[in-house]
């Protein structure tokens, strides 16, 4: 079993663990209905990506 050879003091492993953050979701404006969406995901209000349509949002509708 792998032992650690010596003890490793507070402060170096804090100084490890530093760096550990939780980043905010980049959020971006769809360029065809101007809402808030996810960046490099398909909107979810219109269903377009890259300017293509990628989900008919009417069928997505009736779906559910």
């Amino acid at each position: 079993m792998a032992v650690p050879k010596g003890k490793i003091s507070k402060a170096r492993g804090r100084k490890r663990r530093a760096h550990w953050k939780a980043t905010a979701p980049t959020i971006v404006k769809c360029p065809r209905c101007q809402q808030m969406m996810l960046a490099h995901r398909v909107c979810k209000h219109c269903g377009y990506y890259d300017g293509k349509q990628i989900i008919n949002m009417e069928e997505a509708a009736d779906k559910e």
